[in-house]
């Protein structure tokens, strides 16, 4: 069965090839297909891996590596004193990707920093609801509250104007939602009668080109050498699209992938042996939890939830499913962001009180759907195996959980259904380095229904993460996450279960790489020795 996956994967790179032999190829298996190549319709890693960090920009960009915003097709920013207005100085000469079906007559300019915000806030805007409409980060951050108008200046000058402060503005423009697109690609493709291929053959201004896409199977990309910032090292990139850890890993071995993501932690004392392996680590920004759907009984119930949490043995599935590459997470938010909260202590293991809770509650005999993630994470390398030890767990305590499973782009929009049965699996990766992305993103009111997926809308904890979102002040931003955090612990509208550690296992030959805090994996800057 290996032997037929790597002889067909090197037959299609050899039929995907785009450059000579002498030129510089870098595969990366990723672990997924894409959902789409419009950054701004998803939340998944992997669609920002295929589509916004290769091929787009944003004004602002996150240095690689770290959480600190710098230039990006902004030169530079001025803010109001009143921190309401930020006027943007966009760089000038920066080109548009051509492709066969695309020639830009033009440079980027204003026009496609309103377009890119606008149909994502403008209901009568022509793009608006392509593609499903789904613009679920814009809608989680409250954004089109926000944002009370984008103001052309002039060519190169674009005004964002807020109808209040909003401390992590600068970080939020930075997220792969505010990619910018090309207006006149967009124009062109709503004239011809096919704006669904903005999502599908996109067309940005980064260091690499979209090529071709091969359904769950390959995506390739040329090296921009008329890039901004100066051309990538690499000529061409191939994301192999790999679901299978293992399979990665083989693959790894044998020369057929340069870098994967996400390894089994199982594996990495091996790849840590192997002198033609190099395996990057780095504390990841990131938490593993299990959501409950707090809209439907009995979830609607504190008391349920907490005794559901109480009936799960975390340490047990710590030591289990990251087997020393994680640690117990005891709040949404990583202990390596600030005002993490570690006077906050872990639900107690204890199923006979979690049984006489249920009781309590009425909700003896409870049967619930339990949703395992398809993929692998590193919030997460094995939820199935994660699952079936929650499953145990429940059941000792009277409840019967049916573990239910699909495929990972159908599994991310069921799990944010408000009907949705049961508690579902999932994990996030902050996207800026502020608090604000875990504690408002993930069980914020306005992220009901997307990323929110719990579902829970608590107007005492609601107060506190909108008075800390206006305040500059990092000690008053810090008291007021802590109280937030203890709500959490006590409503338990989600069981914060691990953040992991993140493993980089690449080829030595592999050069430049760095692990970036937010989760994605950026090729900019790597170089094939």
């Amino acid at each position: 069965m290996f032997l037929k996956k790597r002889l067909g994967l090197l037959a299609l790179a050899t039929t995907l090839a785009v450059a000579p032999a002498s030129a510089k190829t870098l595969v990366y298996c990723s672990d997924a297909s894409p959902e789409g190549f419009d950054a701004a319709l998803y939340t998944s890693i992997t669609t920002f891996d295929a589509s916004s960090r290769p091929v787009f920009n944003r004004l602002v960009e996150f240095k690689i590596g770290t959480t600190l915003v710098e230039p990006g097709l902004a030169e530079s920013w001025d803010v109001s004193e009143d921190r309401k207005e930020f006027t943007f100085h966009l760089r000038k000469g920066v080109k548009f990707h051509s492709s066969d079906i695309f020639t830009p007559t033009r440079d980027f300019n204003a026009d496609d920093v309103l377009f890119s915000f606008n149909r994502q806030r403008l209901a009568d805007n022509p793009y608006h609801k392509y593609a499903g409409g789904n613009w679920t980060y814009f809608g989680a951050m409250g954004l089109d509250e926000l944002i009370k108008d984008i103001v052309k200046v002039d060519d190169y000058t674009v005004k964002l104007v807020l109808n209040r402060p909003e401390a992590p503005m600068l970080s939020n423009l930075a997220m792969d939602f505010a990619t910018i697109q090309s207006k006149e690609y967009a124009d062109q493709l709503m004239a011809a009668g096919t704006p669904e291929l903005l999502n599908q053959k996109p067309i940005g201004t980064g260091p690499f080109r979209f090529v071709g896409y091969k359904q769950d199977s390959v995506i390739r990309y040329a090296g921009n050498k008329d890039y901004w910032a100066g051309a990538p090292a690499l000529d061409s990139l191939i994301f192999a699209i790999t679901p299978d850890a293992s399979v990665r890993y083989q693959r790894l071995k044998s020369g057929e992938c340069d870098i994967m993501p996400y390894p089994n932690p199982a594996d990495l004392a091996l790849m840590q042996e192997d002198p033609a392996i190099n395996v990057m680590e780095q504390e990841g920004l990131n938490l593993g939890y299990l959501a409950f759907n707090t809209l439907q009984p009995p979830f609607d119930n504190p008391k349920v939830r907490k005794a559901l949490t109480m009936a799960i043995d975390k340490q047990a599935i710590l030591e289990a499913v990251y087997q020393g590459s994680g640690e117990m997470a005891t709040t949404p938010l990583p202990p390596t962001i600030w005002s993490h909260n570690a006077d906050v202590k872990p639900a107690p293991f204890d199923p006979a009180a979690a049984k006489a809770m249920l009781e309590e509650a009425g909700a003896s005999g409870l049967e619930m759907k339990l949703w395992a993630m398809p993929v692998s994470r590193a919030y997460n390398p094995n939820a199935r195996r994660m699952s079936e030890m929650m499953q145990a767990d429940l059941a000792n305590v009277g409840v019967k959980a049916e573990i239910v499973s699909y495929e990972w782009g159908e599994y991310l929009s069921r799990a944010r259904d408000r009907n949705r049965d049961g508690a579902a699996l999932l994990g996030w990766i902050g996207d800026n380095g502020d608090p604000d992305n875990f504690l408002a993103v993930l069980l914020g009111c306005d992220s009901v229904g997307g990323s929110n997926t719990a579902n829970w809308c608590y107007q005492p904890y609601e107060e506190l993460i909108q008075k800390a979102k206006i305040t500059s002040d990092v000690a008053e931003r810090t008291r007021l996450y802590e109280e937030a955090q203890v709500i959490v612990a006590d409503q338990a509208p989600i069981l914060p279960i691990a953040h992991s550690v993140d493993f980089m296992p690449m080829a030595v030959k592999v050069k430049g790489y760095k692990i970036h805090p937010m989760g994605t994996h950026n090729f900019y800057g790597v170089d094939i020795e």
